[in-house]
């Protein structure tokens, strides 16, 4: 489900536009990564440099030059050689990417060092991620020091460095309708593995049983891989916020919590589903899960453009303590409790975050200090939980051991909000339903 290519020039021309005069962003790939020894970890492009070209080649740099005479749009890339495309894959080259990403030039990157100092010669302002990679830091000042060295024949080096992750990454955090459409995609995909693994659990199975389920769910509908290691807690390890060891055997009783998301053409879904192992939640069970599933639909309705980042989870955080109150696991006022933050122990993480390219995507939270107020194409997920420690002795026994999460993807639309997520079940008695059959 690819984008079209206009999209990626829509944002190269909106990230010139907030550029200073004068200036140049460079950006680059991803480095590949090693697994062990000589094996490498599959290759992910850097979402910056794939948010801005569409292209998932590794050993490539991209440079945006807004106002520069023979085009503003200048690749490297890796070359067209027959003897290393068989052992490693198809690369487009330099001689195709102009036709094939839109780029204006493109050079072989092992001509780097000659070429792009010029580019950078006499801006005022270099544009770039600095502290991210310290090789591309190390590179980045060696091209500067080439041209420092040359300012005895006129050579200007650049005046300015400025992190270019405050232009790019507000440009991100806004979703348009053809990014909303992909991680609807991602979502319908994630949703339906959820519903398949509720269809098909047994105490006795084991946790990696389901996360394959999940695996394979993601694979068979067109998704590469997970947006993020899949999350299989069963009993206590519902407990453990990034479990992801998935080892354990399943236990009669046991409520399974699953927090896990597909990524599709570099869109992230995530969804956190709990629900009991034999089909039917206990008591306590019941009243906790109910409890976590008001605050989620609180939070949701909190959702809208000119309310603050925080809004949702205030209204989660309030639902939450008044029902800890109701069942004895806290003692005092709703609102002193709140202010005291005393139900940290058993909440203990905000109740969303951003989402995107990366599932913890880009943009920031507070501006001038303050949170920021939510606008109409922000991608946000709504996840309160409660976690009860096998070990707490501050609580009855029937708590222990507890932990649930539920979460879903919610996009801030004209008026309000769409939940991308509807189509796995969370409320009590669906979830039973889907579980016995």
């Amino acid at each position: 489900m690819k984008l079209d290519p206009r999209e990626y020039a829509k944002r190269r021309a909106q990230l010139m536009q907030l550029m200073s005069p004068n200036s140049i962003a460079i950006v680059p790939s991803a480095p590949p990564t090693i697994r062990n020894r000589d094996v490498e970890h599959p290759f992910r492009q850097d979402s910056d440099f794939y948010y801005l070209s569409g292209f998932a080649e590794e050993h490539a740099v991209l440079v945006l030059i807004p106002g520069r005479e023979h085009g503003e749009y200048v690749l490297f890339c890796q070359e067209k050689i027959k003897e290393q495309e068989i052992w490693t894959g198809r690369r487009v080259g330099p001689e195709a990417a102009p036709q094939v990403l839109g780029c204006d030039d493109a050079f072989p990157i092992s001509d780097i060092d000659d070429i792009l100092p010029g580019l950078i010669e006499g801006k005022d302002r270099v544009y770039a991620s600095l502290g991210v990679s310290p090789n591309f830091d190390h590179q980045l000042m060696q091209w500067v020091n080439h041209i420092k060295t040359q300012v005895r024949n006129g050579a200007t080096p650049p005046r300015e460095f400025s992190a270019l992750d405050h232009l790019l990454h507000e440009i991100r955090l806004i979703k348009s309708a053809a990014e909303i459409k992909v991680m609807q995609k991602a979502a319908d995909i994630s949703a339906e593995a959820h519903t398949r693994v509720m269809a098909m659990v047994k105490p006795g199975m084991y946790e990696y049983e389901l996360e394959a389920e999940l695996l394979r769910t993601f694979m068979a509908a067109g998704s590469r891989w997970p947006a993020y290691p899949s999350i299989v807690g069963a009993g206590d390890n519902a407990c453990i916020l990034h479990y992801t060891q998935n080892t354990a055997q399943i236990r009669d009783g046991d409520l399974i919590l699953i927090d896990a998301g597909c990524e599709l053409d570099y869109y992230a879904s995530d969804i956190t589903r709990t629900f009991p192992a034999n089909g039917k939640f206990s008591g306590p069970q019941r009243k906790l899960y109910q409890l976590v599933l008001d605050a989620n639909y609180a939070a949701i309705a909190a959702v809208k453009p000119g309310v603050d980042w925080n809004a949702p989870h205030e209204a989660a955080v309030k639902v939450l303590v008044a029902g800890l109150v109701e069942y004895g696991l806290l003692s005092g006022e709703v609102d002193e409790l709140i202010d005291s933050q005393a139900y940290k122990p058993f909440y203990m993480h905000k109740t969303g975050h951003w989402l995107g390219m990366d599932v913890h995507d880009v943009g920031e939270y507070r501006i001038d200090g303050e949170w920021r107020l939510l606008e109409e194409g922000m991608v946000m997920t709504i996840e309160p939980g409660l976690y009860i420690a096998p070990d707490d002795l501050t609580v009855d026994e029937q708590w222990r051991g507890i932990g649930i999460r539920i979460e879903d993807d919610v996009v801030v639309t004209r008026d309000g909000c769409k939940v991308l997520t509807t189509a796995v079940v969370k409320d009590v008695d669906d979830i039973e339903a889907l579980i016995q059959g």
